[in-house]
């Protein structure tokens, strides 16, 4: 991407006022896009971003400048800039090298999506159009969005690292909504890999349409969710956000430095009953969170957290690593060169028990089934969160029995994890998401088995 002579010399420019640590990180991305709203194609964009971000590190103080000017003169002034940001006192001039260290490749896509027509994308989004509006007359609106970007990356630093990455992901969504007696209801279905087109040769795009728009029309007959403290049993898939957000953001390191979670110094503690095993796992080929490596060179990584119950690690960067002086664990990760890296998720999931599916569900004589949560929040300090229920059910005598609507999940993370007292052997990955931190947004992805908690309190508006 760049000619490495350029890149030495820009890292010496940015050595050259005493800095103790220098690194350039440059990306080439191109994107497309494409929806259909209401029968019609409403979008359909392509785009390119390129630049370079620049990092200085002087004691505690980072210097950061990027730029869209990769000529040497652009890259010399952004290193000037994040030089004179960081600079601290000392001085003198060092000359680096960089090396073939850690170089890597992304995986490469059977089918490049830059290669395939716009027409033929706009087609999927009408096939999945028309397959959501044959369920039933009840769909009064039907929007499908299609999505792939090629993300190249060239991190070199002044510890004599080089290495490049080749990220292509595709994606691809459908929303229904449906008109009843109950109002509006909406149901959402969505598939993302980090792969090429050939996604639509394992995905069929109808059948996420179906199910998308099913799931709006079992709604507008569901019950009004309940209320109180009760039984919770997650299906395989749809509760790995539960994890993400409840317990995954407590354990990177720099809320930790920061005392912002709930998991600080416990490690080597039980934290979590036996049967819970925590995991974050860039390495996860095809999956929306991995990389070869992460936004400051590092490999990625197969990261346990949490082991049988007891906390094991947390999830590092460059930066908290080197101060611990320990590697990283490949979690640096930002959202494009105009940003700098933070400690960030890549693909985070409970792994699999030994229960039986149907035995979780037949071993609760009462409670809810969750099969899907939407969107919640959650304090990494406390651990405390809430949730939107997408799509759940009831269970009464030990069978799944009506839907549930308009209920939310309240609990807190650290409880919630001493509180899971079954794990499946159905271990499946969810919806492919995009992680928000401190203003940037990052692709990652969850999952988890069947699991059932002992006790949540459901937020409810059932009389």
């Amino acid at each position: 991407m760049l000619d490495h002579e350029l890149i030495n010399r820009t890292l010496s420019t940015a050595l050259s006022t005493g800095a103790e640590f220098a690194e350039v990180f440059v990306e080439d991305k191109k994107s497309s896009s494409a929806m259909l709203d209401d029968g019609r194609v409403e979008e359909l964009t392509s785009g390119r971003d390129r630049g370079a971000g620049i990092r200085v590190v002087v004691g505690d103080t980072t210097g950061f400048a990027h730029t869209a000017d990769l000529s040497e003169a652009g890259l010399a002034g952004a290193a000037e800039v994040a030089a004179a940001a960081a600079r601290g006192g000392g001085g003198g001039t060092r000359t680096v090298s960089v090396g073939s260290h850690g170089t890597s490749a992304g995986a490469t896509a059977k089918i490049p999506p830059e290669d395939v027509a716009k027409t033929v994308k706009v087609e999927l989004l009408a096939r999945a159009d028309a397959a959501a509006r044959a369920e039933g007359s009840q769909i009064s609106q039907v929007a499908a969005r299609y999505g792939d970007s090629r993300r190249r990356i060239l991190v070199a630093n002044s510890d004599g690292l080089l290495a490049e990455d080749d990220q292509i992901r595709t994606l691809f969504s459908v929303s229904c909504v449906a008109t009843g007696d109950t109002g509006l209801q909406t149901g959402r279905e969505s598939v993302g890999r980090t792969i090429g087109f050939e996604l639509f040769e394992e995905t069929d795009v109808t059948e996420l349409a179906r199910r998308a728009a099913n799931r709006a029309i079992t709604k507008l007959s569901a019950r009004p969710a309940p209320s109180g403290t009760m039984p919770v049993v997650v299906g395989p898939g749809g509760g790995g956000v539960l994890f993400h957000e409840a317990c995954g953001h407590g354990l990177e390191a720099d809320l930790v430095a920061k005392s912002a979670s709930v998991f600080a110094d416990r490690v080597g503690e039980q934290v979590a009953t036996p049967l819970v095993t925590l995991i974050d796992d860039g390495t996860m080929a095809g999956e929306w969170g991995h990389f070869a490596i992460d936004d400051e060179g590092r490999e990625a990584a197969h990261n346990v957290l949490i082991d049988r119950g007891v906390l094991t690690d947390y999830m590092w960067d460059h930066l908290r690593a080197r101060k611990q002086d320990r590697p990283s664990s490949g979690n640096g990760r930002r959202q494009s060169y105009q940003h700098l890296p933070m400690v960030r998720m890549t693909n985070t999931y409970i792994s699999n028990g030994e229960d039986d599916p149907d035995d979780i569900i037949s071993g609760t004589e009462s409670g809810v089934y969750v099969a899907q949560l939407g969107g919640g929040q959650v304090n990494t300090a406390t651990g405390d969160f809430v949730f939107g229920m997408t799509e759940a059910y009831l269970i009464e005598n030990g069978e799944i029995g009506d839907p549930i609507r308009q209920g939310n999940l309240i609990g807190n993370g650290p409880e919630t994890l001493r509180l899971i007292e079954a794990v499946g052997n159905d271990f499946a990955m969810g919806s492919p998401g995009t992680c928000g931190k401190d203003g940037q947004g990052v692709p990652v992805g969850d999952g988890t088995p069947t699991l059932r908690v002992k006790a949540l309190t459901i937020g409810g508006t059932a009389a």
